[in-house]
């Protein structure tokens, strides 16, 4: 038995997506990980040429979910001026013909003529004009029975400039063209969302109390204006009525909508409402008023243009099929919880992780850190033959032999803090499975890093060097400055700001490794699609 999941589901969904993250009691966050995809080989999610040759479809499994936990280094919070629905970019363009908009596209006998789409929200039935006001197509001229030449109508000649609130030609109108004004995108999202393939739609268009989102919502709500229907289209002029120009009812489960048809040679040769009436899913012209007492020769038919729910601008989200979600993040060397000194080749979504003190309290913070780190003395730095590398293994014995092992995130030299992580690849010895190994039995349990011992790392490090065990606190002075290091050392040491087994992982990329500089910020731009 066949079955759709309607495009009305995959609006809903983005909606409640974004409700969801709107939400205060949730927390939603775009993370960056995985620092060494390449290295060590072969490693446990990773590969020899992954820079080269990267996975585009991450492995969704929950073994591979507890590695991106495990290598994720840091988080932003997603809040209200970060998230949007998106739709389709559909530039306006000069002569190039664009579908109007219809109830009733569909496969295989009435697709969009230009577009060639049996979908609404495939066809290029609104534009983008170049001061970013969004408008959508009433009528381009077009007429007659579907795949005939006249179905397609005219080129666009005149670029829609203006924001009234009623349907408008541009220009002059000679091309056949008008419009409906529905929304203007605001600097502020253009700079953030804008992309090549999308545009932004407002948040709340339903509850938002900008006048001009008023305005245009409430003169396209039928309820209160009366003026549902814009748009009578002529599929057949017919022929054999009486010459004459009648104001004629809408018939339908509607009310109040008025056509005035104007026949010529007894064809059908203009329908222009003059009511838009309220409530219409359906609707016919009554035509009895021009039908000759033998009836006409061949029946007209006109197709009432029936907008999704009250009216055009109304709802836009069902009006523009807004089934996408873009997110936007940035990062920057604002914080030290985001090491300039790093790379990632991982992006995500984490949803409502716990603090690392308290699983089941959520952790509301703008940001996190999910590294640990270890703070060295100053003196001991200096002493380095060499600063530890992106990636590479740093290992601590402690005073039972065990060996703490982690991979390298970052490297401060001015703070002498050490960030990194440990996951599962450091424990399966050469091999990325649970295949056998000499060296099992001491080498397989995860080991915290703690204590005064000294941690080793590829570069010759002295042996004596050892953790700042004596520091504590979350500043250091620097001179006449003070510093705040992002998280609270204890003893020299500090941990994930939350507890990485927590937490649902609802998006994760796969990218090129990108390499972290003071003198460059990361745009991160997730687009969803439901």
């Amino acid at each position: 038995m066949s079955a759709v999941v309607t495009d009305q589901f995959r609006i809903f969904n983005a909606g409640n997506f974004v409700d969801s993250v709107l939400d205060n009691n949730n927390s939603y966050y775009v993370f960056l990980g995985l620092t060494n995809p390449t290295t060590p080989n072969p490693g446990f999610g990773r590969t020899s040429d992954w820079d080269s040759n990267t996975p585009l479809q991450p492995t969704d499994n929950f073994q591979y979910e507890s590695q991106y936990r495990s290598t994720s280094l840091f988080g932003k919070k997603i809040n209200s001026t970060n998230i949007r629905r998106v739709i389709r970019k559909v530039d306006w363009v000069a002569n190039t013909p664009y579908d109007m908009y219809r109830q009733d596209y569909s496969l295989p006998n009435n697709k969009a003529p230009n577009s060639k789409t049996g979908r609404l929200y495939d066809a290029n039935y609104y534009i983008v004009n170049s001061d970013y006001n969004v408008y959508i197509c009433i009528d381009n001229g077009s007429f007659g029975a579907p795949n005939s030449p006249s179905a397609k109508g005219g080129n666009s000649q005149s670029e829609p400039t203006f924001t009234d609130l009623e349907p408008s030609v541009a220009g002059d109108g000679a091309d056949g063209y008008v419009w409906k004004y529905l929304f203007t995108i605001s600097p502020s999202d253009i700079v953030k969302f804008d992309s090549t393939e999308y545009i932004v739609v407002p948040n709340n268009w339903s509850t938002s109390t900008n006048s001009q989102i008023e305005n245009i919502r409430e003169s396209g709500d039928s309820e209160i204006n009366f003026n549902q229907i814009k748009k009578i289209y002529i599929e057949n002029e017919g022929s054999g009525y009486l010459n004459n120009t009648l104001n004629l009812d809408i018939l339908g489960d509607g009310s109040g909508g008025k056509v005035s048809v104007t026949t010529e040679g007894g064809k059908i040769k203009s329908a222009i409402v003059t009511s838009g009436g309220r409530g219409y899913t359906y609707g016919i012209v009554d035509l009895g008023p021009l039908q000759p007492q033998s009836g006409p020769t061949i029946d007209a038919k006109l197709i009432p243009i029936i907008p999704p729910s009250r009216g055009h601008g109304y709802d836009i989200y069902k009006e523009l099929g807004a089934d996408r979600v873009l997110i936007y993040s940035r990062f920057d060397d604002s914080t030290k919880d985001f090491p300039i000194n790093t790379k990632f080749a991982q992006v995500g979504i984490i949803k409502n992780p716990s603090t690392a003190t308290s699983i089941g309290s959520t952790f509301n913070e703008n940001q996190f850190s999910s590294l640990n780190s270890i703070k060295f003395n100053a003196s001991d730095v200096s002493t380095w033959a060499a600063k530890p590398s992106l990636g590479s293994k740093i290992e601590q014995t402690n005073s039972n032999g065990d060996v703490a092992k982690g991979y390298v995130a970052s490297y401060d030299e001015n703070t002498a803090v050490l960030k990194f992580y440990q996951d599962r690849s450091l424990y399966f010895g050469n091999n990325v499975d649970q295949t056998d190994y000499v060296g099992v039995t001491t080498n397989s349990n995860v080991v915290a890093f703690s204590g005064s011992g000294s941690v080793k790392f590829a570069g010759g490090v002295p042996s004596d060097t050892s953790p700042a065990i004596a520091f504590t606190g979350r500043t250091m002075s620097d001179g006449d400055r003070e510093i705040d290091l992002g998280v609270y050392f204890n003893s020299g040491f500090s941990n994930s700001e939350i507890n990485k087994t927590t937490g649902d992982i609802i998006y994760i990329d796969n990218r090129k490794s990108v390499t972290r500089d003071i003198r460059q910020k990361e745009d991160i731009k997730i687009i969803l699609e439901f």
